[in-house]
């Protein structure tokens, strides 16, 4: 019998909040590479010198053990549970939160968390169904991989879903896309990354198009079809001229991903969310060897 990874509920909760910090204060690498690459291609001079400002901002949050932005965002977490590891979801779910909580006291960090209808402020990043945690499960043996992502309000508010139809074929998606990333504009910091979920239901659309928004730049869709379409709306987008901060510019986005699912024969949604230029997330793999804590 193959021996099962046993998750200490403890761990999980220094891990969920070290993770809240880490994310909010060092860029993963890909980002900054991402960056690079935007300002070597920039014809723009204003657009490089908003490009250089966002450079030296990250070197300096990093330098200094600062946030990268005083936006502390929605907490999300996404777990990915592998074969043979014995947890006890309800004590994820509880560790998690605990986690969340002492991030945002122990730090301290700004609780950007509120009630939706009165508006109360917990100081706790936490609230009714947050932190957000999403759980999925993978092939992966005696592993157990928690992604964390704050997501600002600047970003997440651009964020779209529209039910197309068959009809309206690919020329249908691509319009959508690009009215939104006209309609978001500079409004959700720019240079983002372009989210876009293709098929399922409403719900799992809108889910699809936040994790193509928060995935590593450079990875590709695993559906080829997705995949061509990411390279034809990715040079789409930055034809539009909006630029860093909506000024102006070549650099309006790093990358578009798309994510697809299966959908009924009558319906095909579509939705974006964009990720702003602060692109944060952080990870923690738990294995029998310990834990690895990255991006």
């Amino acid at each position: 019998m193959t021996a099962k990874l046993h998750v200490d509920m403890d761990a999980v909760e220094e891990a969920a909040k070290l993770l809240y910090i880490r994310a909010l204060k060092i860029l993963p690498d890909d980002i900054k590479g991402g960056f690079r690459r935007l300002d070597a291609a920039e014809s723009d001079g204003t657009a490089k010198t908003i490009l250089a400002t966002m450079i030296e901002n990250i070197a300096v949050a990093e330098r200094t053990e600062n946030l990268l932005c005083q936006d502390t965002g929605i907490p999300i977490y996404n777990v990915e549970i592998g074969r043979d590891v014995e947890i006890d979801g309800f004590a994820l779910k509880q560790a998690i939160q605990r986690g969340t909580a002492r991030a945002t006291t122990e730090h301290p960090l700004r609780s950007s968390v509120v009630h939706p209808l009165t508006r109360r402020n917990e100081h706790t990043s936490s609230g009714i169904r947050v932190p957000v945690i999403n759980v999925d499960f993978v092939e992966t043996p005696r592993t157990l991989r928690i992604e964390m992502i704050p997501k600002g309000s600047g970003s997440e508010n651009g964020s779209f879903l529209k039910m197309l139809i068959p009809a309206d074929g690919i020329d249908g998606i691509k319009t959508f896309v690009i009215d939104r990333v006209m309609e978001a504009g500079g409004k959700v910091c720019p240079p983002t990354i372009v989210g876009v979920g293709i098929g399922g239901t409403s719900d799992l659309c809108m889910h699809l198009a936040k994790v193509a928004a928060t995935r590593a730049l450079g990875s590709v869709c695993t559906d080829p079809e997705g995949a061509k379409l990411e390279a034809l709306l990715s040079g789409a987008v930055n034809a539009l001229g909006i630029g860093p901060q909506g000024l102006g510019g070549d650099s309006t986005a790093f990358a578009v991903h798309v994510e697809t699912a299966a959908t009924h024969i009558t319906m095909n949604p579509v939705a974006v969310n964009i990720q702003c230029h602060s692109a944060r997330r952080a990870t923690a793999t738990f294995t029998p060897s310990g834990v690895e804590i990255g991006f």
